[in-house]
């Protein structure tokens, strides 16, 4: 059976690159039956941020990722928090050591950097000098309460081959890897060495990660050999760039999984993106959900190539989630929008009729919450163009009283008989129609652009639409709206 893991360390926010991985792993387990297991490396006690593992938690099922083992669900492979692994990971140490694998180095951190820099000045990369490998047994350091880490006995000779299931095979030439520390001075064992055993002990078949990590995987292939353990089989997936190839970052636009929920972007439009982001259906297929997706999803599929960023994508796909989500989940996941503008929602239409006339338009929720806010009240502000190109013309006032008299008298309020009214107005007048429409919006919303004026005015209803026209023909006339320049 296929089991994948995602492993992050509790150390801040859920990223999108580390949600995408989670993705990517819980879509191959779900393709292939198989099991998604969660674990949180937390050895790092240094790094680790109050909250963050809740967090993590948090934002994987935001979008929907759920594990089947885990720290908060069990599981038969169990502990799965690797600082409660640790007694199993030093048994392991202690096999290394015992069969000549593995060695203790004194090496202090300032001798260390001195050969760091040194290597440096011939213009040469940082690696251990292999002084401590020298040592005899019966070097009387090993009798002393001096501390030491314990490094991994890399072969000076061969090659160390990784098959890659999407970069394929992938050589690296074992002279070029120093004595990797396995474990620090106070015993805690460091990343490429638990991560083999967790692995293993959690029967993981396939290690689906971030491209960064290809350069550990001849590490932990050595450690997997030199414990005599079967290896799982690799992938490394792209990574994510920003539209200049230069590393992601803030100013790029929102990183983790919370800022873009803050922005306004829906769980299901953000791991619709993610999934594109290095990955593509067989048909091209670009809007699907999560089910969908595990139909389709394997690694023969997954890009080569950098993913780059790409925000104004992110939000056209938003854009069509706010459309194609049932009006019930769109309300409930706009509420604390509403809640931050303090709108009086009893004062005005009906919420999923006030939704559905807007939502067209709308790219983030936090834009869908601002565009509802005429509706439930009076605009205190007018677009300044807007004002000096209509509401500055002499006709203006009166044009604005008579539409609300001709309004007022009108026994059906629909879109039909609305657009009927203004086509009878301007035909009086022998004007465009288009030259009530434009005063009308501006009026009543105190924007130039937006709905239809007709279905607006529908929903905004017969009293409220007639208040503000009379409201803003008073206020143009006592010369209370200027523009500003």
């Amino acid at each position: 059976m296929v089991r994948v893991r995602y492993a992050p360390s509790p150390t801040g926010t859920l990223h999108i690159g580390g949600a995408r991985t989670a993705l990517f792993n819980y879509l191959f387990a779900k393709h292939h039956h198989g099991r998604f297991i969660l674990r949180v490396e937390d050895t790092d006690r240094a790094r680790l941020v109050p909250g963050s593992e809740e967090a993590m938690m948090k934002g994987l099922r935001s979008l929907g990722i759920v594990w089947d083992e885990g720290p908060d669900v069990g599981g038969d492979y169990g502990p799965y928090r690797q600082s409660e692994r640790v007694k199993r990971h030093q048994q392991a140490l202690e096999q290394l050591l015992a069969q000549g694998l593995a060695y203790r180095c004194y090496c202090t951190p300032e001798e260390l950097e001195a050969e760091k820099k040194r290597l440096a000045t011939l213009k040469l990369p940082p690696r251990y000098s292999g002084k401590c490998r020298l040592r005899p047994p019966d070097d009387p350091i090993y009798q002393s309460d001096k501390p030491f880490v314990v490094r991994m006995k890399v072969p000076t000779e061969g090659e160390t081959v990784v098959h890659d299931l999407i970069r394929g095979t992938v050589v690296f030439e074992n002279r070029i890897l120093d004595d990797f520390v396995l474990a620090k001075s106070d015993g805690t064992p460091v990343y490429n060495f638990a991560v083999v055993l967790d692995d293993h002990d959690m029967g993981i078949t396939h290690v689906i990660r971030g491209e960064e990590h290809l350069s550990n995987t001849p590490k932990q292939i050595l450690i997997y050999q030199a414990l005599n353990l079967p290896t799982p089989q690799f992938a490394h997936v792209p990574m994510i760039l920003a539209p200049d190839r230069s590393k992601l970052s803030k100013r790029h636009g929102a990183t983790s999984v919370e800022e873009y929920r803050q922005q306004g972007i829906l769980p299901e439009a953000l791991v619709n993106y993610l999934l594109l982001l290095g990955w593509s259906a067989p048909d091209e297929t670009e809007i699907m959900t999560l089910d969908q997706a595990a139909k389709w999803f394997d690694l023969d599929r997954v890009q080569h190539t950098a993913a780059i960023y790409d925000y104004k994508k992110l939000e056209w796909m938003n854009s069509q989630y706010l459309r194609l989500l049932p009006i019930d989940q769109v309300i409930e996941y706009l509420m604390p929008f509403l809640e931050d503008l303090h709108l009086d929602l009893s004062k005005g239409p009906a919420l999923p009729v006030a939704v559905e006339l807007v939502r067209e338009r709308a790219h983030t929720l936090k834009e869908l919450a601002e565009s509802l806010v005429f509706l439930y009240q009076r605009p205190t502000s007018f677009d300044p163009k807007g004002m000096a190109k209509h509401f500055h013309v002499e006709s203006t006032p009166a044009r604005l009283r008579t539409l609300a008299e001709r309004l007022q008298e009108l026994t059906v309020w629909d879109h039909d008989h609305l657009v009927a009214l203004y086509d009878e107005e301007a035909a009086r007048e022998n004007i465009k129609r288009a030259e009530l429409i434009h005063p009308t919006r501006l009026a009543v919303t105190g924007k130039t652009v937006g709905p239809g004026l007709f279905e607006l005015l529908e929903v905004l209803g017969q009293k409220e639409t007639v208040a503000r026209l009379k409201e803003v023909a008073t206020a143009i006339e006592e010369e209370r709206l200027i523009p500003t320049p």
